[in-house]
């Protein structure tokens, strides 16, 4: 990798569409530009309107580009959602090497015998992620470069999602002007920004709560085996605020991230607000606790329901703890009602870099140190410049995405 690079993320959310430029100079990353937008064709994590999601990037991708005077041409979109599956396969080569030290394109045939699965016609391989190598039957490599041996063997998941979903978010991308670099798996990502690799190892819920549905992925023994998602998320929360104190729903979001509180007993009677009702035009006051009187419930509900479906994988006895992110964990008293519902420890990851310390952006963050990393082992210049200097001239003609994708595996070892 040069010792100069820029990655851009793409994070496509319910309720905002993120765009994060980070640089990456002698191994260290810093974040130089983040764009954000209203999402206005995602409903619970999932498309429903091409235009005016093409519209939400569009703006994020301006909102980042203003920042640090760059255009960006290509980007990493993260994936997440219901249709994504997990499963585990086994690849097998001959080394080819006549001195039998093992080499990249021998790395690249084992990927490949591992990805020769046979999957229905409505699913496509989004990621191909080797869990470890066997040399020769030796266990636990995670680089086999160099070393010399006949047979070499890998361990991997394989990650599948609904092909629909996966060309509709595609399509959007591709609308906006942008030429899709990968798409990689929003979990995967998080876990990579989130989790320590203690917490990888000993078994660690990693839940995501965004605005319109909660993500779990599930590590262990160092990886991802298990992936779900729930439809619930923050949306649930500004509604309830809506009925409850009979306002408007976008006048309920304001309230919500300027004076909601999770817990009744973290929230303060002299934090006090007022709000016009419907039907009115006279202002009603309401303290903080009477927030929290409706939002305490909800939040409780979703934490129960994350231990339940913990518990439906069946990892239920083996999970250590949970690490939360996504935007809804940044409400005060969040963590106190975590605690008592999950009974387990519980922490909120938040990003440590200047200009990003929130939950809401853990998986665009994510992104790109799983992209840098995982560039990085091949050393062959494979993380690209994700963006140029405003110039002028037009953008070089990049391969087809369904190309591109066919081959995602060389790009994520």
């Amino acid at each position: 990798m040069s010792s100069n690079d820029i990655i851009v993320s793409l994070d496509i959310g319910t309720s905002k569409v993120r765009v994060i430029i980070g640089e990456v100079a002698n191994g260290a990353i810093n974040i130089i530009g983040v764009g954000s937008a209203d999402s206005e064709g995602i409903r619970k994590g999932a498309i429903v309107d091409i235009d005016q999601t093409v519209k939400s990037i569009r703006s994020a991708v301006e909102h980042a580009e203003r920042m640090v005077d760059i255009e960006i041409s290509e980007i990493y979109v993260g994936v997440q959602g219901n249709h994504i599956a997990l499963q585990s396969n086994h690849g097998v080569v001959a080394v080819s090497n006549e001195d039998r030290e093992i080499g990249d394109e021998d790395i690249d045939r084992v990927l490949q015998a591992a990805k020769v699965v046979a999957l229905p016609p409505e699913r496509e391989i989004i990621n191909l992620v080797p869990k470890q190598f066997l040399v020769d039957g030796l266990e636990g490599i995670s680089d086999p470069r160099g070393m010399i041996g006949v047979r070499l063997e890998v361990e991997a998941t394989i990650v599948t999602g609904a092909k629909t979903a996966i060309h509709n978010l595609i399509r959007c991308v591709e609308k906006a002007g942008l030429h899709i670099s990968g798409i990689i798996l929003m979990s995967l990502a998080s876990g990579m920004m989130s989790l320590s690799k203690d917490e990888k190892a000993m078994g660690t819920v990693l839940v995501d709560i965004g605005a319109g549905s909660t993500t779990l992925a599930i590590f262990e023994q160092g990886g991802l085996v298990a992936t779900s998602t729930l439809p619930v998320g923050g949306e649930f929360v500004t509604n309830d605020i809506s009925y409850g104190l009979r306002t408007q729903t976008d006048q309920a979001e304001k309230i919500k991230l300027k004076y909601g509180c999770a817990s009744v007993t973290d929230s303060a009677e002299d934090q006090r607000f007022k709000i016009t009702r419907l039907g009115s035009n006279v202002e009603k006051e309401f303290s903080q606790v009477d927030l929290a009187n409706i939002i305490e419930p909800r939040m409780a509900e979703i934490f129960y329901l994350i231990r339940q479906e913990v518990r439906r994988l069946g990892f239920g006895a083996k999970v250590q703890g949970y690490v939360l992110t996504g935007g809804t964990v940044n409400m005060p008293g969040t963590l106190t009602v975590a605690q008592q519902e999950l009974e387990s420890s519980v922490r909120i990851a938040v990003p440590d870099f200047i200009g990003v310390r929130d939950p809401a952006f853990g998986s665009g963050v994510g992104m790109i140190q799983y992209v840098s990393k995982h560039m990085t082992i091949r050393n062959s210049g494979a993380v690209k410049k994700q963006a140029s200097r405003k110039t002028g001239t037009a953008a070089p003609a990049k391969p087809g995405m369904i190309e591109r994708i066919k081959n995602m595996f060389s790009e994520f070892i």
